[in-house]
């Protein structure tokens, strides 16, 4: 990658959706990525983290990417029809110690 930046994606959902609900949208999420990385768009997945609720329904994702711009973050999420709630630049990791 080149002069590319960490962002932290906030993706809330307006109803809890299922695991089958989740693997497609991580599907659709992957050929954007593709395609964005065609068109000549800096921009790669890092990992994401699941939130459910108290029933167990997945309510949203904090997912972690790498991009030339937020621009790029938020056009994937479109694309992708991803909801991307708020899109922040990573700063450093605290430690544990």
């Amino acid at each position: 990658m080149s002069d590319t930046n960490d962002y932290l994606i906030l993706r809330e959902l307006p109803e809890p959706i299922t695991e089958d609900e989740l693997d497609a949208a991580a599907e659709a999420s992957g050929e954007t990525l593709s395609e964005l990385r065609d068109e000549g768009v800096d921009i790669r997945w890092v990992d994401s983290e699941v939130m459910t609720d108290g029933d167990g329904g997945i309510v949203g994702t904090f997912c972690h990417y790498q991009a030339e711009s937020e621009d790029a973050v938020r056009e994937h999420a479109e694309r992708a029809g991803l909801p991307a709630t708020k899109v922040t630049r990573r700063g450093e990791p605290l430690s544990g110690e």
